[in-house]
């Protein structure tokens, strides 16, 4: 029998044991970090307040667990169910959901406070079947009225892809701007073979100007963003290491419970001092 023809990202093929490899390759962890760091500038979202993300193809995670670093609450949809498993036993703060993005979200009008998307957009590029509801643009245009519904008014979504033409480019940028978006396509380090990104930065209402792309020397920035790397490692290490022994602290409990107040979620508790103080044991 044939292999069908890819609509998503590889993962999809994996097992649990190659998404567990994916994951745990220090090389991919590093090239999302730093895309994932340089659509987080791009999203410019206001310093020192709270915000509900949505991570676009989330994986497994990695991701997911720079926006747990940078104070963020998240929830995160991906085609693969072998990834979403590996994100669970890594224990990532996310909500996390199984979607095909080309069939659109179900999200409540306003829910999320910005976007971002590594290396997935141009996967809704491959037809699912030969029929016209699957083809690109049809599949386009249901994830970018969908995704303009949840995101609040003003906000952004950043998404890096690899485009092989500038006619894919110019597909999706038409749709996403018949869809309500603003904004516009961002290169980074263009004369680079090596370093050159493609970002596609959407914007909500009131955004602001299309963000200017990195120019110059790449290799200084590169090893900026692998020292930023190692530095993550070292608090994900850290932030594992608390996981494992269970330790759920106020903080901790604060962010989830604001969390499901932000979806719409009935009957939390309301924050008191007792929040997350352990009980003791009475005998």
């Amino acid at each position: 029998m044939s292999r069908p023809e890819l609509i998503a990202p590889p993962e999809i093929y994996y097992g649990d044991t190659e998404s567990k490899k994916y994951t745990n390759n220090t090389r991919i962890q590093q090239i999302q970090a730093d895309m994932t760091y340089r659509a987080l500038e791009l999203l410019n979202m206001p310093p020192g307040q709270p915000a509900f993300l949505l991570d676009i193809g989330s994986g497994s995670g990695l991701s997911g667990e720079i926006l747990d670093d940078e104070g963020y609450i998240w929830a995160g949809v991906d085609i693969a169910p072998s990834m979403l498993e590996v994100a669970l036993e890594r224990e990532v703060e996310g909500d996390l959901f199984l979607q095909d993005i080309g069939q659109g979200f179900g999200f409540r009008p306003g829910s999320f406070d910005g976007a971002i998307s590594i290396s997935v957009l141009q996967w809704l590029l491959n037809a699912e079947t030969s029929h016209p509801t699957s083809s690109p643009p049809h599949r386009l245009t249901r994830f970018f009225t969908t995704l303009f519904s949840a995101l609040r008014n003003p906000s952004r979504a950043v998404f890096q892809f690899y485009p092989s033409s500038d006619d894919q480019i110019q597909l999706i940028t038409s749709i996403a701007q018949r869809a309500g978006f603003g904004g516009g396509i961002v290169v980074d380090y263009p004369n680079s073979n090596k370093a050159k990104k493609v970002f596609l930065v959407l914007m909500v209402g009131s955004g602001g100007r299309t963000p200017q792309g990195l120019q110059g020397e790449a290799q200084g920035v590169e090893n900026g963003d692998k020292a930023k790397f190692e530095k993550r490692r070292e608090r994900a290490k850290a932030r594992s290491s608390i996981k494992k022994k269970n330790i759920k602290d106020r903080n901790w409990v604060l962010r989830k419970k604001e969390l499901y107040r932000q979806r719409g979620k009935e009957d939390v508790p309301r924050d008191s001092k007792y929040t997350a103080r352990k009980r003791k044991i009475r005998f």
